[in-house]
């Protein structure tokens, strides 16, 4: 199949403390470092990026720079995430019949790992990257403080991405969605309520969104390691 690379990069960076998708970190914006990624993958030649209206020409001007080899697009993005996906799916080119969506906070991202989703998708059977749940979750009550119950953290993984389908299944997913008014925080949701098979594929590192100024500093310090560790 032929994959689209989407990037979502429309937030507004509220918990962050400002929109992040374009804060320096170990040298380039944030959203530079997964196009980088993208574009160093022989099997990918198309990119759609989706964000906001204010940052469109500045999306460009780095696709060009960081995202040379690919054709790239830039959508304006929605109110939330999965509207700006909708509208990054609109704009993926004809001659795509599978898609991979990535958060652009997520710069860790490695290419043999997108490569494993890929491999994994199929016409009703769709891909995400993962990693196991190290924590003990709780689960609350309605009251928000009550201890309901305790889940058995064996069978919990951490949702991330790129989260990939068809895109015949994506589209169908999303519109699904929005006509019966339904919001989800990943497409994974979207196709599981369509009767999808949403299959797990462990990341091999690090792939961490990051939220907070201090994910920031974390994911710098991982891609200059990185950068130290090529070059030996």
């Amino acid at each position: 199949m032929k994959f689209c690379a989407v990037i979502v990069a429309a937030g507004r960076g509220v918990r962050f403390g400002r929109p992040k998708q374009l804060v320096e970190v170990a040298g380039r914006p944030l959203v530079a470092w997964s196009m980088s990624v993208f574009a160093q993958m022989r099997e990918l030649d198309d990119l759609v990026i989706a964000t906001e209206s204010d940052h469109a020409e500045q999306m460009r001007r780095l696709a060009a720079t960081y995202a040379t080899r690919l054709e790239s697009t830039v959508v304006a993005g929605g109110e939330t995430r999965q509207a700006s996906v909708r509208l990054a799916l609109a704009a993926i080119p004809a001659h795509c019949d599978a898609v991979l969506v990535h958060d652009g906070a997520r710069p860790l991202v490695q290419a043999d790992d997108v490569r494993a989703g890929m491999r994994a998708v199929e016409a009703g059977r769709a891909a995400l990257l993962a990693e196991p749940v190290v924590d003990t979750i709780k689960l609350l009550a309605p009251d928000g403080h009550r201890v309901e119950r305790t889940l058995d953290r064996r069978r919990l993984w951490a949702a991330q991405t790129p989260q990939l389908a068809t895109l015949l299944d994506l589209r169908r997913a999303h519109e699904a969605a929005q006509w019966e008014g339904f919001e989800a925080t990943d497409d994974a949701v979207l196709l599981e309520r369509c009767g999808v098979e949403v299959t797990v594929v462990a990341s091999s590192g690090e792939n961490f969104k990051v939220t907070r100024r201090s994910d920031r500093d974390l994911a710098e310090a991982v891609l200059r390691e990185r950068a130290s560790l090529a070059k030996r």
